[in-house]
C-alpha cells in the first residue's frame, strides 16, 4: 500500500504542476491543510475518496486520471525488492 500512495501523490503533483497551481493553492481550493497536501503528494498518507473527488475537482480532472496504474505498482515493487536483494 506504501507504494501505492507514493504513486498517487506523484501523480496529483505532476497534474497540479500542469495545471500551474502551488501547493497552496491547491490545498486552499480543496479546503485541506497546506502540510497535509504536502504529505499526500509525498505519499505519507493514505487519502479517503472523498479527498480524492475534491483534489481532482480543483484540478479539473477525474478521480481516475489521479490513479496510478496496475502496472505503475508492480514496476515499483519490482524495482524495491530489487533494492532491497543483496
Amino acid at each position: 500500500m506504501d507504494q501505492l500512495a507514493k504513486a498517487l501523490g506523484a501523480r496529483i503533483r505532476t497534474q497540479r504542476m500542469s495545471c500551474r497551481l502551488s501547493q497552496d493553492a491547491l490545498a486552499l481550493a480543496c479546503n485541506i491543510d497546506r502540510s497535509y497536501m504536502g504529505r499526500i503528494e509525498r505519499g505519507e498518507v493514505n487519502i479517503t475518496v472523498a479527498k480524492l473527488y475534491r483534489i481532482a475537482q480543483a484540478l479539473t480532472c477525474t478521480p481516475s486520471l489521479l490513479l496510478p496504474h496496475v502496472t505503475e505498482l508492480q514496476s515499483a515493487n519490482q524495482r524495491a525488492s530489487s533494492e532491497s536483494d543483496p
